[in-house]
């Protein structure tokens, strides 16, 4: 009898030379470490009342995280240039993994000509030289592996950031509670493991279109998961907020037919959304199925925003990367992003 791929570990090692599973699977303890480490960043600000993270990629993906679950406004800045009303007020934190991310270092020196309060958060690179020369603060990050997978480092640290600036609230109980379930969920979710939810939808996704659906604090996690089914799976994917879609995405759901028979749209749920939300997930699902495209819906286990996005985040990006091996790739290696970031150094002819 044929032994179905995702069910052989032995199997997906072949396929994942650099590890990549086991760092998704790590990433619970390594919020945890990262929650700890950045309780020892001293921070002189008083009296702000907002943020601005410059990053891309993983970077602006944690500023999202927290802007979710922040009382005070928060704002990733995807770009090379710092908002217009950035002011003494506003805290811009600079934050790339490398320190080498062109668009973050490129608004960051930007900042550094503003009165805005500063903080840095890299693992080296220009963007922690310039920290060091402007005696900017600077958590630095030690951990070793692709950017996307270093997701407590982006996120742990901009949790503790704000908290220790007056922006938020005491998240530790939060954070407790969202570290726990993250742990039980990549135990259960993992290879050999007793929940098949991760394995499953990777199989229904396999030779699919995903586009997963998500409102209030799970739109990040619908956006993650876009990114990591393209650098994880090196898959084509897309993802909607609701209740938005509701009013111009469900008119494309018929045309063309055949990009809609090999659609599968992803519901990301929880218990605690608004009920008219609630009630559009439901009715969102129905329409598209009646026109023919296919839904899975996934519930987010947690009773905190945090602990629903962190244990939905590990089913995600687990999903992503046994997508991979089912597409028969390295989720590691990024090639194109690699050969575009050669371009932008040295413009071909």
């Amino acid at each position: 009898m044929k032994v179905d791929l995702l069910d052989d570990p032995q199997a997906m090692a072949i396929r994942d030379p650099e590890g990549m599973l086991q760092a998704i699977l790590d990433l619970p303890a390594q919020c945890r470490r990262a929650w700890q480490e950045a309780q020892a960043l001293h921070l002189p600000y008083k009296g702000l009342e907002r943020m601005v993270v410059l990053g891309m990629g993983g970077s602006a993906i944690a500023a999202d995280y927290l802007a979710a679950i922040c009382p005070r406004p928060v704002v990733a800045v995807r770009g090379y240039q710092l908002p217009p009303w950035v002011d003494d007020r506003t805290l811009v934190v600079a934050s790339s993994y490398s320190g080498q991310t062109e668009e973050t270092v490129s608004a960051f020196q930007e900042a550094l000509a503003s009165t805005a309060p500063k903080v840095v958060l890299t693992s080296g690179g220009h963007l922690l030289s310039l920290a060091q020369e402007h005696a900017i603060p600077a958590f630095v990050i030690s951990y070793k592996g692709q950017p996307r997978a270093a997701l407590g480092y982006s996120l742990m640290p901009l949790l503790a950031i704000a908290q220790k600036v007056g922006l938020s609230d005491d998240l530790g109980p939060q954070v407790e509670e969202a570290l726990a379930l993250a742990e039980r969920e990549a135990q259960a979710l993992g290879p050999g493991g007793p929940d098949h939810r991760a394995r499953d939808l990777a199989r229904r996704l396999h030779g699919r279109l995903p586009v997963a659906y998500a409102a209030q604090h799970l739109v990040p996690v619908a956006r993650r998961f876009k990114t990591q089914l393209n650098e994880n799976a090196k898959a084509w994917a897309f993802f909607e907020e609701l209740p938005e879609a509701d009013h111009n995405a469900v008119l494309a759901y018929r045309i063309p037919q055949a990009v809609a028979r090999l659609t599968l749209l992803v519901f990301i749920r929880a218990e605690g959304l608004h009920p008219r939300v609630e009630m559009r997930y439901r009715l969102t699902r129905r329409l598209a199925e009646e026109t023919g495209v296919e839904t899975v819906e996934l519930t987010a286990p947690g009773s905190s925003p945090l602990a629903q996005m962190l244990s939905a985040t590990v089913l995600c990006d687990l999903a992503s990367c046994y997508l991979a091996f089912l597409n028969d790739v390295d989720p590691t290696p990024v090639p194109e992003i690699d050969r575009l970031k050669g371009w932008m150094a040295h413009p071909p002819i």
